[in-house]
């Protein structure tokens, strides 16, 4: 029988990495809040882009900027050249890719921040190598998810809090730019009209309108969990085919 040698030390075990608080939190400051809001709420449809953040604070989102995207109620897909054009842009301007190329940020149309298996996808293959990494979502009805990924050393994820820094200052909203940002950018359902009162546009249902069967398609290549969250929103609509009753409700809170 082998004795336990007292003086010989026991290794050590490794503790989960904790992130100093003020770098844990995903912040933004009021105006690019406030175009991420504009962004979302002009069309029943996912919208996606990327965040600059200040050189001195990686987490603090200083802008959204939107490239050129095919959306739909359950999907953004980037235009290859677009994201391209858009590297060199911000190089030229003297930044780096940490500033604007690590944090991914997109809308959902319903009350769901969840990450669906298509964000998780999209996240993993888009992402994986980065040293680290932020997928943002922010739903329709307000609520949010952040998580954190860094790929370094052991790797680990973490889902952050979210945060708008109203000690930074307030530029103007440019209401005009944005608009004219948003056509350029964003496709969807080319027949579906833009949602309230968005560039001047009344949301008046869907009268006229047919959706092309390639979302059909799309639908039915969806995961079931998406699937699902995509008919609840639908059936809780009854507005856009002229009913009055709700035929469903889910509730995702």
């Amino acid at each position: 029988m082998v004795e336990p040698n007292p003086t010989e030390q026991r290794p050590r075990e490794r503790k989960p990495r904790e992130l100093p608080r003020r770098e844990s939190i995903l912040r933004f400051t009021p105006t690019a809040w406030a175009k991420l809001l504009y962004f979302r709420d002009c069309r029943d449809m996912e919208v996606g882009g990327f965040a600059v953040t200040s050189p001195e604070d990686l987490l603090l989102v200083t802008e959204f900027v939107p490239v050129k995207q095919e959306v739909s109620v359950a999907s953004v897909s980037f235009d290859d050249e677009a994201v391209a054009e858009f590297f060199d842009a911000q190089v030229d301007l003297g930044r780096k890719p940490e500033q604007f190329a690590r944090i991914w940020l997109h809308t959902h149309p319903g009350n769901s921040p969840s990450p669906s298996g298509t964000d998780e996808e999209t996240f993993h293959r888009v992402f994986g190598k980065c040293q680290w990494a932020v997928m943002f979502i922010l739903a329709r009805g307000g609520k949010s998810f952040a998580r954190l990924r860094f790929n370094v050393g052991p790797g680990g994820h973490a889902v952050i809090p979210v945060d708008v820094d109203y000690s930074r200052s307030f530029g103007p909203t440019d209401r005009e730019s944005w608009e004219i940002e948003y056509r350029a950018n964003i496709t969807g359902c080319p027949d579906r009209p833009l949602a309230g009162s968005c560039f001047g546009y009344q949301n008046d249902g869907l009268s006229g309108y047919s959706c092309p069967a390639d979302w059909i398609e799309e639908l039915e290549a969806m995961e079931p969990e998406e699937r699902e969250m995509v008919m609840a929103e639908l059936s809780a609509r009854p507005d856009l085919w002229g009913g009055s009753e709700v035929i469903d409700e889910y509730d995702y809170e």
